[in-house]
């Protein structure tokens, strides 16, 4: 009976893994009917195909996953920088054939490791500027441009005979806090939460997405349980017409792993009605991290529902529903893929990038070289803000310090300006949060005064509030933005000049 439990609950479990090879646990569980694996950057390697190929011999029916945005989020291009458009560059430049084109790369790219399930679109509405983990992940503040790019995104990568996850249902874009370290809650009025950060979720599976991810956000006229856990929120998803699958975000996050834990997580989210359970990226505890913490993890995860199905806590129906569901899905993408003769053209991404990065409040710049103050937030588990690419990507043989204005005196601070003002090369503050960090700003302003010439590089949400420099807004912190960054201060392109946001 145990193994009996244990393969139908490997059915519903999707866990990430160490290294560039299949472990040993893993090949064994997945020829023991594990739902598949989600790569994370730790995975991708030279052989990531020949990995996936391993995988899919010990289930040919294996559903990988890789969480591959665009913009500020990749894996595959994890140790360079993403050399795909971003979500807020493509609401910016609101060209859906882009978008279109852009899922295809996406698909394209994944297909190409091998992999099946993009782990996007981003269908969150971003209303809240604070926002420190969606930001320029998504596609805009307004849910009909949001809805319209995550359809044209979804159609692209479906038509690659990859599955499209459109993520975080019921929507992450109101929040000020990670989910990744703590439990957000919604305070906006849930009529406004439902009329705005709902619609782009019903485009989608009106579009025929393939899977939803659910958001461990708790939204208090639903319900004290987080959605992932929180029958009435998942229900939703049912009652609009969507029979896919149902993916829970990453049960190793703060939100599940240190309120009901990996394994109580697990067993919950399944009875709420989810089909699919992420266990999440092994590396996330940092130094705290077993040598098995893969397997671990997993077990916790399997563990709890096997408990749950003895105890009578889960039904049995329940579990066979949602393996039934993964197992569709699988079966769907091997008939597509079996089907896809024509191969996609390689996407230029930098065509589209230089269309949405714009130069507010200056003339054309011309500089010689780049003098680099690198004053972005620190980097989190979902989004790699302050990767060393992106500062590489612009100041290429020019000088740049890392400045942590969150942590820094002022005179240190000070020095470090003007160490860089005295350097050869046109002075460049690289900021990401100038409406919601105070200390960013301030920086721009005291370094407005050492050196008027100097220049802002933007690479998170566009400033509402005018800055003292003249600003490059890019709109995304990838190496392709950067790119575009540095031709355009180097006056070798031209790019549109922007107005600016009223604030």
């Amino acid at each position: 009976m145990s193994a009996e439990l244990e393969r139908l609950a490997n059915g519903v479990l999707w866990p990430g893994f160490l290294g560039t090879e299949a472990p040993t646990w893993l090949r064994e569980e997945l020829s023991a009917g594990l739902a598949g694996v989600v790569y994370f950057g730790q995975n991708v390697g030279d052989g990531l195909l020949a990995l996936s190929d391993e995988i899919l011999a010990a289930n040919p029916n294996a559903l990988i996953g890789i969480d591959e945005e665009g913009g500020s989020v990749t894996r595959l291009e994890s140790a360079t920088g993403s050399t795909v458009p971003g979500a807020a560059q493509l609401g910016l430049l609101d060209d859906l054939v882009a978008s279109e084109m852009t899922g295809a790369e996406l698909a394209r790219r994944v297909r190409a490791v091998g992999a099946n399930v993009v782990l996007g679109p981003v269908a969150d509405v971003n209303t809240d500027p604070r926002n420190p983990v969606i930001g320029v992940r998504a596609f805009g503040e307004d849910e009909a441009l949001v809805s319209r790019h995550v359809v044209a995104t979804v159609d692209g990568i479906q038509d690659g005979a990859v599955a499209a996850c459109v993520k975080h249902f019921p929507g992450h874009g109101d929040t000020h806090l990670d989910s990744h370290h703590a439990l957000p809650e919604i305070s906006l009025d849930i009529e406004e939460y439902e009329r705005v950060h709902l619609e782009p979720f019903r485009a989608a599976i009106d579009a025929g997405v393939d899977a939803v991810m659910t958001a461990h956000i708790v939204v208090p006229a639903w319900g004290e349980a987080p959605a992932t856990l929180n029958p009435r929120v998942l229900r939703m998803l049912r009652e609009w017409g969507f029979d896919g699958v149902i993916i829970t975000d990453a049960l190793d996050m703060a939100a599940i792993r240190e309120t009901v834990g990996i394994d109580g997580g697990a067993a919950l989210a399944l009875a709420a009605g989810a089909d699919l359970l992420c266990i999440g990226n092994p590396t996330n505890p940092g130094d705290a991290a077993l040598p098995d913490q893969d397997r671990q993890d997993f077990l916790a995860a399997r563990d709890g529902i096997v408990a749950a199905l003895r105890n009578g806590s889960l039904s049995r129906a329940r579990v066979e529903e949602a393996a039934g569901r993964v197992a569709a899905l699988a079966a769907k993408l091997r008939s597509a893929a079996a089907e896809q003769h024509d191969p996609v053209e390689e996407l230029d991404g930098a065509e589209i990038v230089r269309r949405a990065v714009t130069v507010v409040g200056g003339a054309p710049i011309a500089a010689s070289a780049l003098s680099v103050v690198d004053a972005r937030r620190r980097s989190s588990l979902a989004v790699d803000s302050a990767a060393g690419y992106v500062t590489r990507s612009l100041v290429a043989d020019g000088v740049s310090v890392r400045l942590d204005v969150a942590s820094s005196p002022l005179p240190d601070q000070d020095r470090i300006l003007d160490q860089i003002v005295a350097a050869a090369g046109t002075t460049v503050l690289l900021i990401d949060r100038p409406d919601a960090d105070p200390a960013q700003r301030a920086l721009v302003e005291r370094a407005a005064v050492r050196d008027p010439s100097a220049v802002v590089v933007n690479v998170g949400l566009p400033a509402r509030h005018p800055l003292p420099l003249p600003t490059v807004e890019v709109a995304a912190a990838s190496r392709l933005g950067a790119e575009i960054a540095r031709e355009t201060l180097l006056g070798r392109v031209s790019v549109p000049e922007g107005p600016g946001i009223a604030g």
